[in-house]
């Protein structure tokens, strides 16, 4: 059981009929931008009350109802009209995704000046791989690895740090980068919030089950993956505000492929929107992942370009603020389509 409420967001409407229900009083703007929703589903200590109209939700809903409505603060001062694209930059010898091919530093920047040329918003640097049974990296290897990427991208554009360790985002911080991107959730390293409050930089909570990406996969047990997760995610936004890190700077992921079955993934983007229910930005990386090859059929990561687009989109449509990416220029492209199909109209 996951104690407390949650409100989920269904009926997901945009274009021209959001714009009517929203003015009628049918549906409610989710998190404030362009998709609305006209039902909710109602869920108390784990349990399902039901299904309703957002005209018909009881009073005593409705905070939360106001949560899901209001637009959150601009994350990292980033624009909030559409979703934002991260491109992935990893500085490692083992990537699941790139086999390696960016571990060389100048490699590494000029792949990441690449995906700014191609529309990127954020590039996400990382030192160590995590994908399942992934090794451990010490963080002065780690920061070995990505300081010189770090320092020459951030002249150029907003960048996260990729990792678990407080040295590191410390020390990648201290290089320029303005995003700490943590798969742990400011578990794995206990100075971590320490150094991310101090530094007034956001951060982006990710779920796994347990903090070693070694063992994640044996610990994936879910009774309602979906509900777990947002509560999980609910108990370390909150852990942040505790340590003085404010909820307008929190961003939550609830972390594809990482202790989760092919159900489990596909069940957290199918309704992502009660994520939006604890008030944050939602980021969402499914690029290149293995359930992405479990659907398609394609065994080589590298060629999962459109099923990664696929999955992009259906967070998009699901109100993802954040996609996290490997191929950029495809999904801005997608995305620029895909948004004045959902408007009905071409962009302004």
């Amino acid at each position: 059981m996951v104690p407390g409420r949650f409100v989920e967001p269904l009926g997901l409407i945009t274009g021209p009929v959001a714009f009517h229900a929203l003015r009628e009083g049918f549906a409610l703007p989710l998190q404030g931008g362009d998709i609305a929703f006209a039902f909710v589903r109602l869920i108390e200590d784990g349990e399902d009350l039901g299904v309703g109209p957002v005209r018909e939700v009881p009073e005593d809903w409705q905070e939360q109802m106001q949560t899901l409505a209001q637009r959150p603060a601009p994350f990292a001062g980033l624009p909030t009209d559409r979703p934002l694209v991260m491109g992935i930059v990893n500085v490692t010898p083992d990537s699941f995704s790139d086999a390696g091919r960016h571990f060389d530093p100048h490699a590494a920047i000029a792949a990441g000046h690449a995906m700014l040329e191609a529309g990127a918003d954020i590039i996400d640097v990382g030192g160590e791989s995590t994908r399942p049974g992934s090794a451990t990296v010490t963080a002065e290897d780690e920061a070995a690895r990505i300081l010189p990427v770090v320092r020459e991208l951030a002249k150029a554009a907003p960048v996260s740090v990729d990792t678990r360790n407080a040295a590191t985002m410390r020390a990648a911080l201290d290089a320029g980068a303005e995003i700490v991107n943590d798969i742990s959730a400011m578990r794995h390293d206990a100075a971590a919030l320490d150094v991310v409050a101090r530094s007034e930089a956001p951060v982006i909570l990710m779920h796994m089950p347990g903090d070693d990406p070694a063992t994640m996969q044996s610990l994936a047990t879910y009774d309602d993956v979906v509900v777990q997760v947002a509560g999980f995610l609910r108990d370390r936004v909150a852990a942040c505000e505790a340590a003085g890190i404010p909820r307008g700077r929190i961003a939550v992921d609830p972390g594809i492929g990482f202790g989760k079955t092919l159900a489990h993934n596909l069940a957290l983007i199918d309704r992502l929107p009660l994520l939006m229910a604890l008030g944050c930005r939602v980021v969402l990386g499914v690029s290149r992942k293995r359930f992405i090859g479990t659907l398609s059929g394609v065994e080589q990561a590298g060629q999962r370009v459109p099923g990664s687009v696929a999955g992009a989109l259906a967070g998009a449509a699901r109100g993802a603020s954040v996609l996290r990416v490997h191929d950029v220029a495809e999904t801005v492209q997608a995305l620029a389509v895909w948004r004045a199909c959902a408007a009905g109209r071409p962009p302004e």
